[in-house]
């Protein structure tokens, strides 16, 4: 459409574990839509001069600390929200800056 897309999606199947991007501190429940709709989950990961928000997953824990490549949750059925999507996992700095630089 023409909204400002903030992040980065990574393409992925829905039921796929997702694994932290990088190693830092799970600090709290990210909402993208604040509806409670089935997809309405995510968690923030802070880390060492970066705070990050990863959207459509039900995570194994909103807590504590987590290393990159430890495994973060389960990416939830956007299917079932959005028909036909490219079911993804969203990556989104907190300050909204390009997150691409990190997951190179």
């Amino acid at each position: 459409g023409n909204r400002e897309h903030s992040g980065a999606d990574v393409i992925c199947n829905d039921g796929s574990t997702i694994y932290a991007p990088f190693t830092g501190r799970l600090i709290g429940r990210a909402n993208p839509y604040g509806n409670g709709n089935e997809i309405d989950n995510g968690v923030l990961l802070q880390g060492s001069g970066y705070c990050v928000k990863i959207f459509y997953v039900a995570p194994d824990r909103y807590s504590g600390p987590i290393s990159k490549g430890q495994a973060l949750g389960t990416l939830l059925n956007l299917q079932d929200v959005y028909p036909g999507i490219i079911s993804h996992v969203h990556i989104q700095m907190c300050d909204k800056s390009d997150p691409t630089p990190y997951l190179l």
